[in-house]
């Protein structure tokens, strides 16, 4: 038990890439559709590439969307309204009427009688409610059908037989006129007026209920193929009728083989492929990004933004394929260069799109426009911390993605008539997304403990807190930093290392002197040396605790373990050789383990370029006639030194790189210690 503990203990950051592959294969093939891969790939307005195709089984031809589409838009247009019917309003409406008449008529006024006029209106009424009487306006032609829903029966009516009441004038008129009786033609027509109430209204519910049921009951299939026939020959042209047949079988063929029966082996499949894909970000990691593979950290950062942008794209193609475009999938790449470097970006980007091919429709125009709109990302966002940056490169990818579409638009279709003008507007939605990626950079920061070249900007601030109290407790050492800042940046530019953390891991490389500042040269004033009173053991100690003394600062002032590093690794395991002389002259021997800075030694470039800076920096102040040979012998003497010492040997940099430091280094320190005229008194 206790050796399988050990082996657990040594192993333990290999089980856990382990189950973080397993983990992120399971999720990935759960989002993955379920169904079969067609495996034929053709293009609209492509020629067919493959030998004669031959029907495997017989299948429908699916209707295209457009064909559907209208025939949805014929049944709703010619659909025949409901209208519902309301038999007790011409009863009120007789009523009112004979109420009102009493009330209004005068003897001596008209020579119709009372009844008569009650006669007349009673069958007029009557006449104009059988069919309806309505107050409400369509656009139905008069000879449209319609169905007048009368209780449990329905009556079919044309629309023009319904009365409608800004025709009652015009009615009146012919009633007096048939029946001659001028005399009432206003008393009618108002006490009519007045009384007239709708006793048709359109039934919406039921109208709707019946469009419905039509839509449901539409055939979304226009014939059939028998098995054996020929589908398309080798070499023609994928279009018009051939495309939708081929659409039709890669819709059937993926349906039939997502059965039961074959559901381990898609399954198998779907596993080995997306194994494939997560084994070879392990393989590239392992072989050229070695610090990254060990952390596990940054290896599960990486997953999960794959897993992110997969499981976003699923759940867009959920509500409607033609939003897939809408899915800002260049802000991996770009976030993946803000913590770690372009070719990481790239092929992180790479590997989801491959991903995202099982998923997406139109699958190769898909990935052939993310790959371009994810190099165009790679090659143009530089100095992601300057804004303006930002804002030129999504104009660049939202660019890159409408001139993409369109090409394979006009392709495909070889005319733009049919351009839907919309998908512009999910592409500059897309680029409107990406730009969510500094609120997010920042997002991961917390989550994940990175460092971003963004915070990296923020740190470099010298009025920072931190910064300001150094200044304040030790300005010499922080006019070094700030000297030592100038060289490393300039170094690291000149051999492609991450500069802006580098200029970071300078100014903050000596804090911890700021805890006991006069016990270092740089912040002695009037030429006294407090080491003077002390054992070079103990002096020894004072200046090799400032690199641990620093680690305490800065992880007390919450600074990013990247940037502690330079704190832990700028002197190396170097010797303090001046007190190690100085102990071995008054005792005769020294113990040079009380003597060596902890380390551990710089394990990266900008590491390395940190300590030649620093050691270089530091002691250029001991130069009393500084001139161009002497710095140079001066330079060269210092760097081999270390390099003599293996100071550089987990640095991952070559001689070549630290020649041309060296080069670098020369010349900024010929410039401050350049001979100045001497200008007369």
């Amino acid at each position: 038990m206790k050796n399988l503990f050990s082996l657990f203990a040594k192993n333990q950051s290999l089980i856990y890439k382990v189950f973080l592959f397993i983990i992120s294969t399971l999720l990935i093939i759960y989002l993955l559709p379920k169904g079969g891969q067609f495996k034929y790939n053709f293009q609209k307005g492509k020629p067919w590439q493959y030998e004669n195709l031959y029907a495997p089984f017989s299948f429908t031809i699916k209707k295209n969307e457009d064909t559907l589409k209208r025939e949805r838009q014929e049944i709703r247009a010619n659909a025949i309204p409901y209208f519902e019917y309301n038999s007790e309003i011409e009863e009120n409406v007789i009523e009112n009427f004979n109420n009102n008449l009493e009330t209004k008529y005068i003897d001596s006024l008209y020579k119709t009688p009372e009844k008569a006029i009650e006669r007349l209106a009673d069958v007029f009424i009557s006449e104009v409610y059988k069919n309806g009487v309505t107050d409400e306006i369509h656009t139905y032609d008069d000879d449209r059908l319609i169905y007048l829903k009368k209780g449990n029966e329905i009556e079919e009516r044309n629309y023009s037989q319904l009365f409608k009441k800004e025709n009652l004038n015009k009615k009146v008129r012919e009633l007096v006129e048939k029946n001659k009786v001028e005399d009432v033609q206003v008393l009618l027509y108002n006490l009519l007026y007045e009384v007239f109430e709708p006793n048709v209204k359109l039934n919406s519910k039921l109208t709707e209920a019946s469009i419905d049921a039509e839509i449901k009951a539409l055939n979304p299939n226009r014939g059939i193929i028998e098995k054996g026939g020929r589908i398309i020959a080798k070499g023609e042209v994928v279009e018009g009728d051939k495309f939708q047949i081929l659409e039709s079988l890669k819709a059937e063929f993926q349906s039939q083989i997502w059965s039961k029966n074959n559901y381990l082996w898609l399954l198998v499949g779907y596993s080995m492929l997306v194994s494939l894909v997560f084994l070879m970000l392990f393989l590239f990691l392992k072989n050229y990004r070695p610090y990254i593979y060990n952390n596990n950290t940054k290896v599960t950062f990486i997953f999960f933004n794959i897993f992110l942008m997969v499981f976003l794209t699923t759940l867009v193609l959920k509500v409607h394929s033609d939003y897939v475009y809408v899915v800002p999938i260049c802000i991996l790449p770009l976030i993946l260069k803000a913590f770690f470097d372009p070719r990481v970006g790239l092929f992180v980007h790479v590997l989801t799109i491959l991903l995202l091919g099982f998923i997406v429709p139109n699958s190769f125009e898909y990935m052939f426009l993310q790959f371009i709109a994810g190099i165009v990302t790679i090659l143009t966002v530089s100095e992601l911390y300057k804004r303006a940056n930002l804002f030129i490169s999504v104009g660049q990818i939202t660019l890159i993605y409408i001139l993409g579409y369109f090409a394979f638009f006009v392709i495909q279709e070889g005319n733009i008539q049919t351009l839907q003008w919309e998908n512009f507007g999910y592409f500059i939605l897309c680029g409107l997304a990406t730009l969510f990626a500094h609120p997010l950079i920042y997002f991961y920061e917390k989550i994940f403990g990175l460092v971003s070249d963004v915070s990296l900007l923020e740190l470099s601030d010298t009025n920072s807190k931190l910064l300001k109290e150094l200044s304040n407790k030790a300005p010499g050492t922080f006019h070094h930093s700030l000297n030592v800042a100038n060289l490393a940046e300039a170094s690291a530019n000149e051999i492609g290392a991450n500069s802006m953390l580098v200029r970071v891991g300078a100014l903050y490389h000596d804090v911890g002197k700021m805890l006991n500042p006069t016990m270092f040269t740089e912040n002695q004033a009037n030429s006294i040396n407090s080491h003077n009173e002390l054992d070079p053991k103990e002096s020894a100690k004072i200046i090799i605790d400032h690199v641990i003394k620093g680690i305490e600062i800065a992880r007390k002032n919450n600074l990013p373990d990247r940037v502690i590093d330079f704190i832990r690794t700028h002197h190396g395991t170097s010797l303090v050789y001046y007190f190690y002389k100085k102990e071995r002259e008054q005792q005769g021997e020294a113990n040079k383990e009380d003597f060596i800075y902890p380390g551990p030694i710089p394990f990266s470039k900008e590491t390395a370029i940190l300590m030649m800076a620093d050691s270089v920096e530091a002691a250029s102040k001991s130069l009393k006639e500084p001139s161009s040979t002497i710095i140079d012998e001066f330079v060269e003497k210092i760097i081999n030194n270390q390099m003599a010492q293996g100071q550089f040997l987990n640095a991952n940099i070559t001689f070549k790189e630290i020649e041309t430091i060296k080069k670098v280094l020369k010349k900024k320190l010929n410039n401050i210690y350049h001979l100045r005229v001497e200008y007369p008194e």
